[in-house]
């Protein structure tokens, strides 16, 4: 039996000052499995260079931040943050232009409002995530984070997808996943400060001047992104993968002062974020470690498959229990 779909969010941004038009956008997004956010117009560009995660921007021709509005707004939206997709609302009809087509996805007026199921559907849908792949992935992590520290306590956010590029904190690794059903990388993020903050109580009486070291602290992370793929193979990935022959990689851009990162395409991200509590620290924010999936090389979704055996072993031995 195939696996059923996931029903995965998008978050998107909002600028709309019409209230009575919001309102009805907002209520299209909620039925769409789409978040809505807005900002105030004078912090819109600070947000969108930020490391927000976004999947694309609904924008009201009448809506002005920072002098522009309209197509000169979404001109620059689309400078700055390329990846995103712009859904114009403009007050009648109007066929974009093949320059303006460059910067907008797709214009629309409230009267069309209903008919963008279609638009947004290829713009941000366009991957099938089985749901049991992102329950499992949300699982076998959990489990990788409470085995590698000690004494904390880890909430995972509802996944999303993305479709921006943009990097979150100093210290990310990079693993690739390959199997008949996808060609990819696993990539996990976390701001340095706070990984190390967890490093130098998590390894206790360790001399203070080595367990504060860039290498212990990036042997940690290490470690955990090894797990957390150890588990990702075992659960996903059949063992007569491994005979898969060689393929044609796509290079990776990383600009580390504008904290971006391509995979070489434009199909959207797979993300998932948790927070950690050092219990025993019991102070401090939690941790943020953000965690990508980017299946750029190669997307079958079709010929995915859950390893039962791994399922069925677990019942066997009891860690498991039928109702």
């Amino acid at each position: 039996m195939e696996a059923s779909a996931a029903k995965i969010q998008v978050k998107v941004l909002v600028l709309d000052a019409d209230q009575a038009a919001a309102e009805q956008v907002r209520a299209f997004c909620e039925t769409h499995d789409l978040v809505p956010v807005k900002v105030p117009a004078d912090n819109l560009m600070p947000v969108l260079r930020s490391s927000i995660d976004l999947g694309a921007v609904f924008l009201a021709e009448g809506f002005e931040s920072h002098t522009l509005s309209g197509m000169r707004l979404a001109q620059e939206l689309n400078r700055i943050r390329p990846e995103l997709p712009i859904f114009l609302r403009t007050a009648a009809p109007h066929t974009l232009s093949e320059s303006e087509r460059r910067f907008v996805r797709h214009a629309y007026h409230l009267g069309e409002l209903a008919g963008m199921s279609e638009a947004v559907q290829e713009s941000l849908f366009c991957l099938v995530y089985p749901e049991s792949l992102v329950r499992g992935i949300s699982d076998l992590t959990l489990q990788a984070l409470s085995g590698q520290f000690k004494e904390i306590s880890v909430v995972a956010e509802a996944p999303m997808i993305v479709r921006d590029r943009l990097i979150y904190g100093e210290v990310y690794s990079l693993i690739p996943l390959e199997a008949n059903w996808c060609r990819g990388y696993m990539m996990l993020q976390v701001e340095e400060r706070s990984l190390r903050r967890l490093q130098m109580h998590q390894l206790g009486d360790m001399d203070p001047v080595h367990k504060d070291s860039i290498r212990a602290i990036n042997n940690v992370f290490s470690e955990t992104t090894n797990l957390i793929w150890g588990a990702f193979k075992n659960r996903f990935i059949a063992y007569d993968d491994t005979a898969l022959a060689k393929m044609t990689q796509v290079p990776i851009v990383i600009n580390h002062p504008q904290r971006y990162i391509s995979f070489g395409s434009e199909d959207p991200q797979l993300c998932f974020r948790y927070h950690i509590w050092d219990n025993l620290l019991q102070q401090g924010e939690p941790i943020e470690l953000h965690q990508r999936f980017v299946f750029n090389l190669n997307w079958s979704p079709e010929l995915f498959r859950e390893n039962q055996a791994n399922v069925d072993s677990m019942l066997a031995s009891g860690e498991l229990e039928l109702f």
